[in-house]
């Protein structure tokens, strides 16, 4: 069944008003309401857990497996270069202006039209969960962390971000140490001290350099880059102390935590994770939402880039039109037919993931 006109319509408007409506990390009360709103009009039960706003398909069935559908609607804020009003949705030949519209916006609007268009729908054998998202770009314990446990048991779900509608069967995790490196100060005029910048270059070094056996067929190898350092006080002082930061994008090859076990017994510096939560994430090849893509002629890849995946305990694939290299970029735009066919994509997509659970059932 093909997605009414109607629907696609009012997805654009709705990415419209979102646009008009400043929705940075924490700040997403606004877009929330308007979130609400759009439902509330079309006599949908909406429920709400701080700024992440979710429906639920009718009388959901607890024997056929839960779908998410996922997307965010915080924004970054606007980068230094804009040549347009960010806050202004503007079209120009086809084309959407305004901050927030590709990322995720474009996701946002076509997951929320899918949903509206299998809403009516009798005897489906999957429930639907939609559920717009605050606090993405910062990956904050108020946005989809928060919201998951009010949702029940969902078994697997779509994160809608800009990908050209291929599928992101991996995604990369994301572990950021602190390292400090100890030492004892000293003048440096006469030999004295144990200079803590050696200790770190030694620890920096060994990490530069080092491998990890499990290679990921989708990510590829562990990535490991030292991003920042800071040391010392004067030019005549030896340094006690050398602090140097660690940025480890992980795979489903190692967990966060085995990386820094492994990193932490082999250097001399104190280390620290700042937080292990944002896991590498993904799903299976063999599961049915990517058998159905595939059955379509969709393409997979491994995404470098973390999204709310990572916080999420069930498999999920990442998926929504429009491009990521213009996310947080100066006069980010989404091209209305990305949008519209996007919507056309899920709904292919959805419709041969509900024959094959059809076809389960007989």
């Amino acid at each position: 069944m093909r997605v009414d006109a109607k629907i696609k319509l009012d997805a654009i408007q709705l990415l419209k008003s979102l646009i008009s409506t400043p929705s940075f990390s924490k700040t997403e009360d606004k877009t929330a309401e308007i979130l609400v709103d759009f439902f509330t009009k079309k006599n949908i039960p909406v429920q709400r857990h701080l700024n992440n706003i979710w429906v639920v398909t009718p009388n959901p069935n607890p024997e056929y497996p839960t779908l998410l559908l996922n997307s965010h609607h915080d924004t970054v804020k606007p980068v230094t270069g804009w040549q347009r009003d960010p806050f202004l949705p503007s079209v120009e030949k086809e084309t959407l202006y305004g901050l927030g519209s590709n990322d995720a916006g474009a996701s946002l609007v076509s997951l929320a039209a899918i949903f509206l268009h299998f809403y009516p729908q009798k005897n489906l054998p999957l429930n639907f969960i939609f559920l717009a998202s605050a606090e993405e770009e910062i990956s904050g314990k108020n946005g989809v962390e928060a919201a998951l446990p009010q949702l029940g048991k969902i078994d697997f779900g779509i994160v809608g971000e800009p990908t050209e509608m291929k599928m992101a069967i991996a995604e990369k995790g994301l572990m950021v140490i602190d390292g400090i490196a100890t030492g004892k100060a000293g003048h440096a005029a006469r030999n004295e001290g144990d200079n803590a910048i050696y200790h770190a270059l030694r620890d920096i070094d060994y990490l530069q350099n080092l491998t990890f056996e499990k290679i990921s067929p989708q990510l590829g190898p562990t990535k490991i880059s030292v991003t920042q350092i800071n040391a010392g006080t004067q030019h005549n002082v030896v340094p006690d102390k050398c602090q140097f930061v660690v940025d480890v994008r992980t795979t489903e090859a190692y967990s966060n935590t085995e990386v820094f076990n492994f990193i932490n017994k082999n250097t001399y510096s104190t280390l620290k994770a700042r937080s292990v939560r944002l896991e590498p994430s993904g799903i299976s090849n063999h599961h049915p939402l990517v058998q159905a893509g595939e059955k379509l002629g969709i393409s997979t890849f491994g995404s470098a880039t973390l999204s709310d995946q990572a916080l999420m305990s069930f498999p999920t694939l990442k998926m929504g039109p429009g491009n990521s290299n213009r996310s947080h970029t100066a006069d980010e735009f989404i091209i209305l037919s990305e949008i519209e066919n996007g919507i056309d994509t899920y709904n292919e997509l959805l419709s041969e993931l509900i024959s094959f659970y059809q076809t389960q059932s007989l």
